[in-house]
């Protein structure tokens, strides 16, 4: 089954996967392309376009159901209730979902795009307009492409969605409070947002087993590029500063398909820091010495137990009989 706007195409992929029918749910009028597309390649013996809401449709239960409803920050646009609709309708208790699973991460960073290339245009410093343009950006995400030497802290998971699972009120709302230590010095400028998706792994064990879609700045640029959340002044940071901060994104009362998200900064004295953590607060530092001796010290009994397994091991065995 597939439910996605671009379905005739990934219908295709299906025949290729073996698929004996193909269900393409799509409510919009594409749909009528769709149908053209499908007999004009002679296929519509095997794939079905059904112009409705999968919400509306009357179908048997189906072996897997894919889908392309990621959008940018992965929730925008909320079409993950219609799947989990999908899911829970005509999934077979051993079917698969594709993406199975999704996670997104945030991390410090940069926007160069929004603050250095104001401050000089052909001569002309720009940077009162750049400011006002920032307070615009305030106001709602940004689509960039952030570059891996932008991001100014190690990345954390936000919130993991479990597609076999969660339901659609699981995904009301997320909320996260955290402290990062800076990688380096630079302006922190906003929070970059970047989500990745799991398959599932290939039956016959082709490839390494793993099929991941990753939009992070340190993979290949996709359409999605990457949300930030623009902060309304940049801060200076030094390498082992810590940036704390609180981001919570929850269903718009009036509209279930769209989030609001806030972002506010918090006092690193008031946040509880991970363990270990980079920033150059002493506890930290202290803490992060602590856990390295003790894994340091277990790295060296495993060594001394395995070398104690050897000297058994390789000690000769004597059969022969005394008394013979």
């Amino acid at each position: 089954m597939e439910e996605c706007p671009d379905q005739y195409f990934s219908s295709y992929e299906d025949l290729d996967a073996g698929a004996k029918k193909v269900y393409a749910v799509e409510a919009s009028n594409i749909a009528d392309l769709a149908k053209e597309v499908v007999k004009e390649n002679k296929l519509d013996h095997i794939i079905e376009v059904i112009k409705e809401k999968v919400e509306d449709i009357k179908i048997p239960k189906v072996d897997a159901i894919v889908s392309e409803w990621m959008g940018f920050y992965l929730l925008h646009e909320g079409m993950l209730d219609s799947v989990i609709y999908a899911r829970e309708n005509f999934l077979k208790d051993d079917g698969e979902m594709f993406p199975e699973s999704a996670t997104i991460f945030v991390a410090p960073c940069s926007i160069p795009s929004l603050y250095n290339n104001w401050n000089n245009v052909h001569g002309v410093s720009l940077k009162c307009f750049a400011k006002e343009l920032r307070a615009t950006k305030n106001l709602r995400p940004e689509i960039v492409e952030v570059k891996p030497e932008d991001l100014l802290g190690e990345e954390i998971a936000y919130c993991w969605v479990n597609m076999r699972e969660d339901t659609a009120e699981d995904l009301n709302e997320f909320t996260l409070k955290h402290v990062v230590g800076a990688s380096k010095n630079g302006n922190y400028q906003g929070l970059c947002v970047w989500f990745e998706c799991n398959f599932p792994q290939l039956p016959d064990g082709t490839g390494d087993g793993r099929v991941v879609l990753d939009t992070s700045p340190k993979s290949a640029l996709t359409h999605w590029k990457q949300t930030v959340i623009v902060l309304p002044h940049e801060q200076d940071v030094e390498e082992g500063e810590p940036i704390a901060f609180e981001l919570n994104m929850s269903r718009d009362p009036t509209s279930s398909r769209r989030y609001n998200i806030q972002l506010s900064m918090l006092s690193p004295e008031d946040v509880d820091h991970p363990l270990p953590c980079s920033c150059h607060f002493t506890k930290c530092i202290l803490t992060k010495a602590v856990l390295a001796q003790h894994a340091e010290r277990a790295l060296i009994e495993n060594k001394m137990d395995d070398e104690k397994v050897g000297i058994i091991m390789d000690e000769p065995i004597d059969d022969d009989d005394d008394d013979s």
